[in-house]
């Protein structure tokens, strides 16, 4: 059985991945260019999406350590995100985007040098869970 912090490195890790990855969407394009582009839009969210659902695993105590963190609203934008996605506005989505993802971004790599050991790096297109 996997330890503790093994658990919560895999979590950490994923989080961290997906924020560099939808910062990695939108590069340097300005918030009209990303509300017109639904391919960056759609991947920004699609990165939060898994985001919101990797926070959901992480133990309570991490997130106790981190009081400035909206874990709550975070696990709860997956459900807005996948079940009335009609409802995603650009404008929240590039607000997460800018605001609330370099302060979470802070807190999961203090988490993981804590941890010790580095990044895990990405995963390899074998470790894909999709051809």
């Amino acid at each position: 059985m996997p330890s503790d912090s093994s658990v919560s490195r895999r979590w950490l890790d994923d989080i961290l991945y997906h924020i560099k990855t939808a910062n990695e969407f939108v590069g340097s394009i300005g918030y009209d260019a990303f509300k017109d582009d639904k391919l960056r839009l759609y991947g920004v969210v699609r990165c939060l999406e898994i985001i919101s659902e990797a926070s959901r695993r992480l133990p309570d105590e991490l997130k106790g350590r981190h009081p400035s963190i909206a874990w709550r609203e975070m696990a709860a934008a997956g459900n807005i995100y996948r079940h009335e996605y009609e409802d995603v506005a650009a404008r929240a989505v590039w607000r997460t985007l800018t605001h609330d993802l370099p302060l979470l971004r802070e807190v999961i790599e203090r988490e993981l040098a804590d941890l010790g050991g580095g990044e895990r790096p990405a995963p390899s297109p074998e470790q894909a869970p999709f051809p």
